[in-house]
């Protein structure tokens, strides 16, 4: 990860809420009965508390990589410990709910916020987002998994939750960092005028931060290979069917008499207001969405690379997301009812997305064909808006990134156009400066550079 991702990461989420999953797991693969064992059940030296990581099947040290206190890696395991900060008590405090340290709307996405009645004997809350937050309690799977003959389908039919799966994966990531209907799973936008970090979610960086395996030939014959770009794609397909699943909840949408404005694009409203003798518009007017003048935007941040990615890897599905999409913004602008169902329909072509890309073959070209058309006349003009602007250039860095891992770019020629990258990165680095110009010009080159190496 470049040193301007992780500063960008480190503006937009101080208390690392940006890089904690959730505890709550999809329908299909909760056991709802079973045990959260805790944190030290899986920490033995033979298992997983080595602290190099030399095992013969896996690593061995994957403890002391969500331990470590300073980097990414970390993050989960310091997501209690945030909430003992003064920010996180200042937050608190300002919301009303005592220690946030036991606060249940704090609890869900700061800790493997379980039942009372499933918790173990070593289950922590202080533990933070532990072991079982992802991989699901593991009350069943725990005593058997590492058995000669256990196989990982045997696992999964036990509760261990198959992370290799793209949708399944994005969507236990997405319950916090997005939001989820469970107690504790919704950043609302009191929270954020309270001190809350934005919410912001890319799935392939942030599988990468917290990736504590190694992609081997075991992993291969045990899980399936990975590919980068399908779990990039598919995570923007899946964030824009949670947000939209979410938005049509009308107990989540409205707040009394005003919409909930998390859901919206935090610095279309939030910019200077300067009075003079002549007037200065502070945004751009957006090709992509058909609202009123002077009408907050809901975050397309998503949509807008998800509108890109189908026009290449889901073209037959493009041009009816397209059109939902602006239907969708359209309706924000009429009455609410109209944009409720207009959500719900934009989240069925998303869903219909999610499943073409996560079942269909990838390319080796296909990174530098997604690139290109985040880069073009018709996506970039889209890029008015800091939110969606800090997406586009986490996109291109990782897919990138990506195609270094896979050996479709040498490490050489990816750092010989680092620059064009972190100009872009400059470009989005303080949200109230942001330069649209500036950010499209620097994106562009960035692309452009890339795709001298196809």
């Amino acid at each position: 990860m470049t040193s301007r991702l992780r500063t960008l990461l480190a503006r937009v989420a101080p208390l690392a809420v940006i890089l904690t999953f959730a505890f709550a797991l999809p329908a299909s693969y909760a056991q709802n009965s079973a045990t959260y064992e805790g944190v030290a059940t899986c920490a033995g030296s033979t298992c997983h508390g080595r602290a190099v990581g030399n095992g013969a099947v896996v690593r061995q040290d994957e403890i002391a990589t969500w331990q470590d206190p300073s980097s990414p890696s970390g993050a989960h395991s310091r997501a209690y410990a945030s909430l003992a900060s003064r920010r996180g008590q200042q937050i608190a405090d300002s919301l009303g709910l005592g220690a946030a340290t036991s606060a249940p709307d704090c609890l869900g996405c700061h800790s493997t916020f379980a039942p009372t009645s499933q918790r173990g004997d070593r289950f922590l809350l202080a533990d933070g987002v532990g072991c079982e937050s992802c991989h699901g309690a593991s009350q069943e799977w725990l005593p058997l998994h590492y058995a000669r003959s256990a196989t990982h389908a045997s696992n999964v039919a036990l509760g261990l939750v198959p992370l290799e799966r793209p949708q399944v994966r994005a969507n236990v990531c997405l319950d916090c960092h997005y939001g989820s209907e469970r107690t504790g799973q919704f950043v609302t936008h009191s929270m954020m005028a309270a001190g809350h970090p934005r919410i912001s979610f890319e799935l392939d960086l942030f599988s990468a931060l917290q990736q504590h395996h190694d992609l081997d030939s075991d992993y291969v014959d045990r899980k399936g290979a990975s590919d980068s770009v399908r779990m990039w794609a598919v995570g923007q397909a899946e964030a824009v069917r949670r947000a939209t699943n979410l938005f049509a909840k009308p107990a989540l949408a409205q707040r009394g008499m005003f919409p909930e404005f998390y859901f919206y694009d935090c610095h279309s409203c939030h910019r200077s207001i300067h009075d003079g003798p002549q007037r200065k518009l502070t945004f751009e007017s957006n090709p992509g969405r058909p609202i009123p003048f002077g009408n907050p935007p809901f975050n397309d941040e998503n949509i807008i690379t998800l509108s890109a990615v189908a026009r290449v890897l889901a073209p037959d599905e493009a041009d009816h997301f397209l059109a939902a999409s602006r239907a969708f913004h359209r309706a924000m602008g009429e009455d609410h009812s109209k944009a409720l169902e207009a959500a719900v329909i934009l989240r069925g072509h998303a869903f219909n997305l999610s499943n073409v890309l996560a079942s269909r073959e990838y390319a080796g070209s296909d990174a530098f064909s997604v690139i290109a058309a985040i880069s073009n006349r018709a996506t970039s003009s889209r890029f008015t808006d800091y939110a969606g602007s800090v997406q586009a250039v986490m996109a291109v860095d990782t897919l990138l990134n990506a195609m270094v891992r896979d050996g479709r770019v040498t490490v050489g020629a990816a750092a010989g156009i680092r620059a064009n990258i972190n100009r872009a990165y400059a470009a989005v680095a303080v949200p109230n400066s942001y330069r649209p110009q500036s950010f499209r010009s620097a994106l562009g080159e960035a692309a452009r550079a890339i795709g001298t190496l196809r």
